[in-house]
């Protein structure tokens, strides 16, 4: 084995790797939950609204070649919501991207809220994110991804790296929501036109289903007391919300309105820090 080949061979066995999988069998039944690697679940006993389980990332952030999965299973009924101890920071990648998989299925009449805390890049990260959900007929999701392109207080600047995110949503088997964002290369660039973010680097989406036009004229009554920009649309019976703003303190602000909005029960204390 060459030299090269061995530093590649020691990079890859030092990678993170992480999977936790929380199943929830019905309503006013207790958590079952597996744990693997650098990551892990806890579950908070006083919250209010749904039970809450909280991930945590032992290893401190991600890089290239880290892999984290996690998988949920709601029974008929059963409520849950999500969220993580602290922001999730991905950092320089030597090439590979960080690799983060969300599974959840929800059985008939089970309740959702997907409310991790921001996800923030650093200059020449590298991020590839699938989140695939399958919803039973009466299912509920809310979901809401933010992520931030350095830190605006500490003066930091994202000039280059790569993102792809995938979203999958299918309810009793037919697809009703796909979406693929992509950026890659020169990130602050194409941050700064303004047909993709206008200068902001906090970009959030929320999706709820099932949603009306009555939630999304919800969340545009209180745009003055936005920070940032936020936009949302109805159709088909769901709701999506995006969100951009100058950092991330200001998008949080604008995310909490958009949830309550929304008619959110209680949001995770942890999730409000």
């Amino acid at each position: 084995m060459g030299p090269a080949a061995g530093t590649a061979a020691t990079f890859a066995a030092n990678r993170a790797r992480g999977h936790v999988a929380v199943t929830v069998a019905a309503a006013g039944v207790p958590y079952a939950a597996t744990e693997e690697g650098a990551l892990r679940v806890r579950f908070p006993r006083a919250c209010a609204g749904a039970p809450e389980a909280v991930l945590v990332n032992t290893a401190g952030g991600m890089t290239g070649g880290d892999r984290f999965e996690v998988g949920l299973a709601i029974g008929t009924g059963a409520r849950l919501a999500v969220t993580t101890a602290a922001a999730e920071k991905i950092y320089r990648s030597l090439g590979s991207d960080a690799r983060i998989e969300v599974t959840a299925s929800l059985a008939d009449g089970a309740d959702l809220a997907w409310l991790p805390q921001e996800t923030i890049l650093f200059d020449r990260a590298r991020l590839a994110r699938t989140i695939t959900v399958t919803l039973g007929a009466g299912a509920r999701l809310v979901m809401a991804e933010t992520v931030v392109f350095g830190r605006t207080a500490m003066g930091e600047t994202v000039r280059c790296g790569a993102l792809a995110d995938r979203w999958r949503i299918r309810r009793c088997g037919r697809l009703v929501f796909a979406e693929n964002f992509g950026l890659k290369g020169a990130v602050s660039e194409r941050l700064g036109e303004s047909a993709v973010a206008g200068g902001r680097v906090a970009l959030a989406t929320v999706l709820m289903t099932p949603g009306s036009e009555d939630n999304a004229r919800a969340v545009r009554e209180p745009r003055e007391a936005f920070a940032g920009d936020v936009g949302v649309s109805a159709w088909n019976g769901i709701v999506l919300a995006r969100l951009a703003a100058r950092d991330g303190a200001a998008l949080r602000h604008d995310l909490v309105l958009v949830l309550q909005a929304l008619g959110h029960g209680p949001l995770p204390r942890l999730f409000l820090s």
